[in-house]
């Protein structure tokens, strides 16, 4: 277990300060209190003498301070150097008067002297004072300055940190691949009698909230060896030399505690392809990346440290990073299947008070695409919702919720659409339901709402029945019909399209220009129209040249426009065939507000889905 760091220390600065306003507060106390007495001329001072008014006078300095018969306090100021007596008598007052009333001179010598002290000294000692301050700080900015090339990776700690495979669900590929990693860290003899060497690197690759960093914490959690932690942005600075610097000191660090693992999160930071740029290659993270690479794989070898880095963007990193010898394994974290969401939604939920024989695989149906980070804000989402309620455990209602919640977003009951709007919307999200309905290769629909969620004022939810890897052209094609049968919907029965159906549109024509461009899936045949304009690295997009004629671009944009005009058509036909069945939906859509799978399906038994179109 690491050492715990130092307490830091306190400048002397703050003590002297404390001190000084101590000091000052102490005269401040001491001082003779004047909020009760009142101020008065000299000449209401001689008649209160002569009146009897008066019954003690004390002097400090120049200042009179009276004791009045009835318990109240005055004061006055006489000049420096004149005696009381003197005064009184030179104003007439009779000495049988002055006599009776007793008169103290108090010695105010020696709180003169400390105070005339503090304020000469204050000063002197915070000027003192700002001088140690100064010297402390140029002290510290120069280690702070020689401390720029030191690795600022963490060491895990066994004590605080306790996950380990069994906190990681619905990949146990990688979790195999790993715990080799583990086990041959553990036992090295095993697989060193077999003539078996260490991988020196696993790269994760995966979508974002897919379990990568968690897959890292597992490793920390089973290996019983040192962890060390670092994200890639954290080797680069802003002065160059920095993040290689940082590179060697933690290697150097892995070395002394050999075996050991380094986890890089975020790879991507520092390892992107080199020559990308449009500068030279003298770069401050093209140095950092040769760093990497020659203490992955030089000179050195027989060290004992395992690099394991994550990144949600492989396409975008350097070759030399990836080729055997450095990262010789390539896990790959992919989203979560059916069978994998639901021992996610079991792993999340342990911790939670569910209903008694909760069936968690009707969640894990309907939550296709989720990852397992969007699984877990579920579980949470869920509890929160069971919580507000004032329910005891959560059950499949609560679920449910939290999945349209986490899926399309909360719903927006404050923002009330006018009736013209909300028979629009109505219109337009049953078209797109009538449509995926009707069509054979549309994922069935799940719910149809009018409650607005998120930037939509209604959703038309559809889900799938299993998961697919592979999508045909006709599913394309009956997507594409989907997404029209809005504006589709608001063009027959309303005469004019809204803006609600924009992006729509978006999706629509973006479906359609890539089964033109990337899936072959057009007269123009099995070729790829522009390959590298996902490139995201600048001077490549500066450089790079279209794969294809403007004569094909052409061609491109009529075939895309055919398919989309050709997807409308055979949606219009299919709302005009069906305009009574629509309104008779609508009508009831606009008094309930949300339709389920079910109310839905009721309203087609008799209407048998068409097969799909023979060219």
């Amino acid at each position: 277990m690491p050492a715990l760091p130092p307490s830091p220390r306190r400048s002397p600065f703050v003590y002297i300060v404390i001190i000084a306003l101590l000091a000052a507060s102490f005269v401040m106390i001491f001082k003779p209190s004047e909020v009760q007495s009142q101020e008065i001329t000299l000449n209401q001072f001689i008649s209160d003498v002569q009146s009897g008014t008066i019954k003690k006078i004390s002097v400090a300095d120049n200042r009179i301070n009276l004791e009045m018969m009835d318990g109240s306090k005055q004061f006055t100021y006489k000049e420096p150097g004149a005696p009381v007596y003197e005064i009184l008598e030179r104003a007439g007052v009779p000495n049988g008067i002055i006599s009776k009333i007793p008169i103290n001179i108090e010695n105010t010598e020696g709180n003169k002297f400390w105070t005339d002290m503090l304020i000469g000294i204050i000063p002197f000692l915070l000027i003192i004072a700002f001088f140690v301050f100064m010297m402390r700080s140029a002290q510290s900015s120069n280690n702070q300055a020689m401390s720029f090339g030191k690795s600022k990776a963490k060491l895990y700690d066994k004590e605080k940190q306790k996950t380990t495979f069994d906190n990681v669900a619905g990949i146990e590929e990688a979790k195999e691949e790993l715990a080799e990693i583990v086990d041959f860290l553990k036992e090295p003899q095993k697989y060193i009698s077999m003539g078996a060497k260490i991988p020196k690197g696993v790269m994760l690759f995966g979508p974002p909230g897919t379990g990568k960093t968690l897959l890292a914490r597992a490793i920390a959690g089973e290996a019983d060896v040192p962890f060390f932690s670092i994200s890639g942005s954290e080797f680069v600075e802003m002065f160059v030399g920095v993040g290689a610097s940082r590179v060697r000191d933690l290697f150097n660090k892995a070395k002394r505690n050999a075996p050991c693992i380094v986890f890089i999160d975020e790879i991507d930071a520092v390892g992107r392809h080199r020559g990308a740029g449009m500068g030279g290659g003298h770069d401050e993270r093209e140095q950092t990346l040769n760093q990497i690479l020659t203490e992955m794989d030089g000179f050195e070898t027989g060290t004992n440290v395992i690099v394991i880095a994550a990144t949600n963007r492989p396409d975008i990193l350097d070759p030399a990073l990836l080729r055997p010898g450095r990262f010789d394994r390539r896990v790959v974290v992919d989203m979560p299947d059916l069978k994998a969401r639901e021992e996610i939604l079991k792993v999340h939920g342990r911790n939670k008070p569910l209903v008694k024989n909760l069936d968690l695989s009707i969640i894990a149906k309907i939550t296709p695409g989720f990852t397992g980070a969007d699984i877990e804000n579920l579980m949470n989402e869920a509890a929160i919702l069971a919580a507000r309620t004032g329910k005891k455990k959560i059950s499949l209602y609560e679920l449910d919720k939290s999945v349209e919640k986490v899926a399309i977003g909360p719903e927006k009951k404050s923002r009330v659409l006018n009736k013209k709007e909300k028979k629009i919307t109505a219109y337009h999200e049953l078209g797109h339901a009538l449509v995926g309905h009707l069509l054979p290769n549309c994922d069935p629909v799940h719910k149809i709402s009018i409650i607005s969620r998120g930037m939509a004022l209604g959703v038309t939810w559809f889900l799938p029945e299993e998961d697919k890897h592979l999508i045909a052209k006709s599913k394309f094609e009956d997507e594409i019909c989907a997404l029209l049968g809005g504006y589709t919907c608001e063009e027959i029965f309303f005469g004019e399209m809204t803006t609600g159906a924009s992006n729509d549109l978006q999706r629509a024509n973006k479906m359609a220009r890539n089964m033109v461009t990337k899936y072959g899936m057009s007269d123009l045949g099995p070729t790829i129209f522009g390959e590298s304009n996902e490139e995201i690295f600048l001077g490549k997009d500066f450089g790079h040249i279209k794969n294809y004629s403007e004569a094909t671009a052409s061609k491109i944009d009529e075939l895309t426009k055919e398919l989309i005009d050709k997807c409308h058509k055979r949606t219009e036909e299919l709302i005009t065939k069906n305009k009574d069945l629509i309104e008779k939906m609508a009508e009831d859509l606009i008094k309930k507000e949300t339709l389920s799978k079910e109310e839905f399906e009721n309203y087609f038994p008799n209407i048998k889905v068409p097969s799909k179109p023979k060219k």
